[in-house]
């Protein structure tokens, strides 16, 4: 017997408190959003739905919180600008 898997996509939200945002973004299943806003509609502020992939929608909740930080040469504009004059 196949067992059929059922198709799952991810959404991104915040917490709000008195309309304010509060918190970082958080990720979870469609479905689980959706009873969230049942129980407590208004309380979570959507950020994005209909993501595929768990770790897409956590990298998106993310941004670049956790990116690796970029070290070495520093270039300014002013460096930029000279650069092309050459």
């Amino acid at each position: 017997m196949r067992l059929l898997q059922r198709s799952q996509t991810w959404v991104i939200y915040q917490s709000t408190l008195r309309g304010q945002i509060i918190g970082t973004k958080s990720v979870c299943e469609q479905s689980e959003w959706e009873e969230m806003e049942r129980s407590h509609p208004g309380v979570n502020r959507l950020v994005q739905a209909g993501i595929t992939y768990e770790g897409e929608a956590e990298r998106l909740a993310r941004g670049t919180s956790g990116d690796p930080k970029l070290r070495g040469l520093i270039i300014d504009r002013l460096t930029l600008a000279d650069l092309g004059k050459s």
